[in-house]
């Protein structure tokens, strides 16, 4: 697997497959992006994400370039943490360890490029798949926030979560 700079041209069609119904939409944008996505969506969101935090997008690949995951990731220079956003991968590949090792790529690229001293996101309880992937690879609950999050009647909470450079 490669991470490289996301391409609109050629990563979209495969980002816009990902996210499936709007449930899950909303568990993965936590409805910063319209539902349904469309490029143009995407791209004032990243746009937005870059003006106001410094996000970077990235796509994760298979070793022949075809893309199989995506993430946001930024870091806050004054604290010196990385945060992720909109982290997907194909639903295709769920469950077979993809998430898994582009996560513990992008915090090899966070601490040894970035030099973060330690990376968060968030997750809400109710993706509890994605909340055991970064368990897995090493992201800790650092605080939750109840109610966070109302989808058409119900409430989720949200996980703020942590990984911390071991190498420090």
């Amino acid at each position: 697997m490669r991470i490289r700079p996301y391409i609109e041209d050629s990563d979209y069609a495969y980002l816009s497959k990902w996210t499936g119904d709007e449930r899950a939409h909303a568990l993965w944008s936590a409805n910063f992006i319209p539902y349904p996505m469309t490029k143009e969506t995407l791209r004032r969101t990243l746009d937005k994400g870059a003006r106001d935090w410094g996000d970077s997008a990235y796509t994760a690949t298979e070793d022949d370039g075809t893309p199989v995951g995506f993430f946001c990731y930024c870091i806050d220079v004054k604290s010196n943490t990385g945060f992720l956003k909109y982290i997907i991968v194909d639903r295709k590949k769920r469950g077979k360890g993809y998430g898994q090792e582009m996560l513990r790529l992008v915090l090899e690229y966070a601490f040894m490029v970035t030099g973060a001293r330690a990376v968060q996101l968030n997750v809400f309880s109710a993706n509890a798949g994605a909340k055991y992937c970064y368990e897995k690879v090493g992201f800790v609950l650092r605080e939750i926030t109840e109610n966070a999050f109302s989808y058409r009647g119900e409430r989720w909470d949200k996980c703020n979560m942590i990984a911390e450079n071991k190498a420090d």
